[in-house]
């Protein structure tokens, strides 16, 4: 019983939270318990321990039931019961469970005390649906008078721990089945702390060893290696564990201590190790391949037993290749024919056959080189003194895994005494035609009862026999389909198939495998899978029904389609739809402005012309940098990589990132020593350092802490965690705040574009996925990790550079700038207005400026023109310009370009795109920009 709280009355239903608050509010007056002020002093002191824990707890009051709850168990309710529960019948708030949980309070209702129930499945409707949910609960009587007067519930929702450890229990089931199944022993190794070893039962099987020996010293190991491999077997294994390995794998022979047997043992490990590369743990398995070691080695010496035995045989043994030339025999046959070695090869061996029996001979193993069947024939040959002597002449193809005939053996007989006995095998035949007999009423019977569909043809593909499970599939009987062939119910899209395989089997091919349709006798179709088998004059099948098969395999392959084009579709109209309202409003700004300053010249005045310019240049700016947004975030932008020090660049960076954060957030940049250079473009990681701490800012308005740190990185085989990641090495700088924090929902789309959660006109939804595309394209990742009310951590990876860092560039030699002096440069444009822009500001320059609008005309004015730079966009209709430029170097090797571009192809416009003399400057560019461009190519 819960001890009486003795308090005073006063206040006992004061705080609470919204339930406190809901029990204020409640018209009690119209329920069984009357005013508060009259309630009885054991339920006011639970309800007031009730109201102010944060432990989801429970009261049911009375004989009626009636309902008390504080805030943390209403969260576990859905809107059908909250805040209606509150002052409920108990039966009438949970009929749905009440069978469940009804005797059990009926229980303590009469007296039998507390209970406590773990992990009991009370299913519940919440949010419009049935959920099946775990609880573990107690269930304590509230004394009132020396009786029970309530219920007291203390409770906890454990669905997901449950359903975790459910889930852990099957996949160790499984793994254990596994093991079991493919013999396969499990090994962990703890490096760390010498040798510490655990085995899986399997493990102790695979060894044969007791159940005591799972945790046997690295000592015991080794002793029960075969002596002959023990010192090799430990050395190599002690150098993978003190080098850099990461997989061991090994193959030696241990006695094993149960049974004494010698076995071969495979091990296949990982090794997991720290980022300094010390050994930590060693995770492997064990598998027992004594019959395959066995196998393989008898299949070598299966080749030198072959020449040793035909050598000893006192038969005539030959060998010959695919296409039937026999290439080798063995000593008997030279001494039996008297010829020398070498002698008998292709088709020499034919002069030793009789003349009456050699065109039979050559046609049955002409046949038997076509079909690939055994052969067996018998003939005479002559001996060396001229006596011919009767042979019986066998071969065999052998063949790869593939099916192919790889060379014949054969061996000749000498069978000239057999034929003496003839009239003996005749009487042999008559009990050999009764085991025949017996074989075929067996056949019969599987032929009757089988549900494939059996079918014997001839090599045209005519039925000549069927089984019942024909007339049970397709609906023909035998007499229906006896004279026909396989083109009479086939589908017309699938005869070529079926024609195909058929002349496979004439070809000599063994077996063939295929999927046609045949026609039942209602007009439909059926899917059958097939295989066959040729003979001599016969082509023997089987097929089986996979119509319900087929029919599944479209229905997914027609829904993961749709799913994949309502996928396209949604990603399309959101990225059009955000860039059309991006560029609506700054073209919105642009021709706005433009109008106004036509207004104004025709009016003929000249105030606020340079405000409208101001405008029209501002939105300008914006719609470039949302360009380049977009080209970051589709791996599109032109990046200039170098190797950077990352910690000297985020320390140039604090400055600027303390003035655009604000005093009220606390910035760190954490000391990365012996902190490895990454290869990158300098000014885009600025840029994505800096969207980052912009985002961190708007996620901490009332202040906070934004941390900026690096490490290295080092992944080696499969990374479960960023399977994008190539193995390697990487630079990991790593940008946290103390913020708000995402949902998992909001995380998962963060890097989509234009997807943002600030207010209109606060963000276009591009800062997240231009650091993105710039991880991306420059070989690496970003990964967020963020829960709400516990801040947002972001980690960009770059890749490792083995270079050298690039220093500072030099400061310009001389003193004065250069000035034009009429050197001749060309500008090749297919856009008009760009081109005419260009070309006025060189001439106003001093510039001899020439103009070509592709290609072709570029290259014809090179030729005819003394011209001192190449202006050139890069995508050029006909030939591109970097052609161009190609082509007018191979005549001018000294000609300096400066290529001009707005949408690079990929980033191999950085690495090895440009070559010297070689600039690339990016559109849109503001004129003064190129200028300095032009100015320095042409004075360098």
């Amino acid at each position: 019983m819960l001890e009486i709280d003795k308090t005073g009355t006063g206040d006992f239903l004061a705080g609470g939270g919204e339930m406190g608050a809901l029990m204020r509010a409640h018209d009690w007056t119209a329920t069984p318990l009357g005013p508060p002020e009259s309630w009885p002093q054991s339920l006011r002191t639970v309800l007031r321990i009730l109201l102010t824990t944060n432990h989801p707890m429970f009261i049911w009051w009375g004989d009626e039931l009636i309902q008390f709850y504080n805030d943390a168990y209403r969260q576990t309710l859905g809107p059908e019961r909250h805040p209606s529960a509150l002052g409920q019948r108990g039966r009438d708030c949970w009929q749905e469970i009440w069978p469940i949980i009804g005797p059990q309070i009926a229980q303590v209702m009469g007296g039998g005390g507390p209970t406590w129930h773990e992990n009991q499945l009370v299913p519940v409707t919440r949010h419009g649906r049935l959920e099946q949910v775990w609880w573990t609960y107690g269930y304590g009587p509230i004394d009132e008078d020396g009786r029970v007067g309530g219920v007291l519930v203390v409770c906890r929702d454990v669905t997901r721990d449950y359903l975790a450890a459910a889930a852990l229990r099957e996949r160790e089931a499984e793994l254990a089945r596994v093991q079991q199944i493919g013999r396969i022993g499990g090994l962990e190794v703890n490096l760390a702390t010498g040798f510490h070893n655990r085995r899986s039962p399997e493990y102790l099987v695979v060894h044969g060893l007791p159940p005591e020996a799972a945790n046997e010293t690295h000592a015991d190991w080794v002793r029960r290696i075969h002596p002959e491999d023990r010192d090799a077997t430990e050395r190599q294994f002690l150098d993978a564990i003190r080098g850099e390995a990461r997989d061991y794998t090994a193959q030696y022979r241990i006695i094993r201590p149960s049974d004494g047997a010698t076995r071969w043992i495979a091990v296949r490990s990982v090794i997991e190790r720290d980022e300094n590369g010390r050994a930590l743990r060693l995770v492997g398995a064990h598998t027992d391949v004594t019959e395959q070691v066995l196998a393989e080695r008898a299949s070598r010496q299966s080749e030198e037993a072959f020449r040793t035995l035909a050598d000893a045989l006192p038969n005539h043994v030959w060998s010959g290749g695919p296409d039937g030339m026999l290439t080798w025999f063995n000593p008997r046959a030279y001494e039996y024919s008297g010829f020398h070695p070498g002698e008998l090869d292709a088709g020499a061996w034919s002069r030793m056959v009789h003349p009456d029996d050699a065109e039979r001979t050559l046609k049955a193993w002409s046949r038997a080189v076509a079909t690939g069947e055994p052969y067996e024939n018998e003939f005479r040959l002559r001996r060396v003194d001229g006596v011919y002597r009767w042979f019986l002449a066998r071969a065999v193809a052998a063949r790869d895994e593939q099916g192919a005939i790889v060379r014949w053996i054969g061996t000749s007989t000498d069978v000239d005494d057999q034929k003496q006995i003839a009239a003996e095998l005749a009487k042999l035949n008559a009990t050999l035609e009764q085991r025949v007999q017996d074989k075929t009423r067996e056949r019969d019977r599987i032929w009757n009862v089988s549900q494939d569909l059996l079918l014997v043809t001839d090599r045209d593909g005519g039925f000549l026999t069927l089984n019942p499970a024909w007339q049970r599939t397709l609906g023909w009987s035998e007499t229906d389909l006896l004279t026909h062939t396989a083109d009479w119910l086939e589908h017309p899209e699938d005869l070529g198939v079926t024609r195909a395989q058929m002349q496979k089997l004439a070809a000599g091919e063994a077996t063939v495998r295929f999927e046609n349709r045949l026609r039942h006798q209602d007009g439909s179709y059926r899917w059958l899978s097939w295989t066959g088998v040729s003979d001599v004059d016969r082509n023997y099948a089987v097929a089986r029904d996979v119509t319900a098969e087929k029919v599944a395999a479209e229905r997914l392959k027609a829904t993961e389609e749709a799913l994949r084009q309502s996928q396209k579709m949604e990603a399309v109209g959101q990225l059009t739809g955000g860039i059309a309202h991006d560029f609506n409003n700054l073209l919105t700004g642009i021709v706005g402005s433009l109008d106004l300053m036509q207004v104004r010249l025709d009016q003929g005045r000249a105030d606020n012309l340079s405000r409208y310019i101001n405008a029209a240049m501002t939105s300008a700016n914006r719609a470039a940098a949302l360009t380049h947004r977009l080209l970051a975030f589709a791996r599109r932008q032109p990046l200039v990589p170098k190797s950077v020090d990352v910690h000297q660049l985020v320390v140039s960076l604090e400055d600027l990132l303390r003035r655009t954060i604000g005093e009220a957030i606390d910035l760190e940049v954490a000391a990365a020593p012996g902190l490895w250079p990454t290869l990158c473009d300098p000014n885009q990681l600025e840029s994505a350092l800096l969207n980052l701490a912009i985002n961190a800012r708007d996620a901490m308005p009332e202040g906070g802490k934004l941390t900026i740190a690096c490490n290295n990185v080092r992944f080696g085989g499969l990374n479960v965690e960023l399977p994008a990641l190539l193995p390697g090495d990487y630079v990991c700088i790593r940008v946290t705040d103390t913020g708000c924090g995402m949902s998992p929902e909001v995380a998962a789309r963060a890097f989509d574009p234009f997807f943002t959660t600030k207010p209109i006109g606060q963000g276009t939804g591009l800062g997240l996925s231009m650091i993105y595309g710039f991880a991306q394209q420059s070989g690496g990742h970003v990964r967020l990790h963020s829960e709400p009310g516990r801040g947002t951590t972001a980690k960009l990876y770059l890749p490792r550079d083995h270079g050298e860092i690039a220093g500072a560039p030099e400061a310009a030699k001389g003193g004065a700038a250069h000035v034009a002096n009429g050197e001749a440069v060309l500008v090749v444009e297919d856009e008009p207005v760009v081109r005419g822009v260009i070309v006025e500001m060189l001439q106003e320059q001093g510039y001899r400026a020439f103009e070509a609008v592709d290609g072709p005309s570029g290259l014809a004015l090179l030729q005819r023109e003394r011209i001192d730079l190449l202006v050139t966009d890069v995508g050029l209709p006909g030939i591109n310009g970097r052609q161009l430029a190609d082509q007018a170097r191979q005549s001018r090797p000294d000609l300096k370009v400066l290529f001009m571009t707005g949408y690079a192809e990929s980033a191999a416009i950085a690495g090895g795109f440009l070559e010297p003399g070689m600039e690339l400057i990016a559109k849109p560019f503001d004129l003064d920009d190129l200028l300095a461009r032009i100015k320095q190519l042409i004075e360098a």
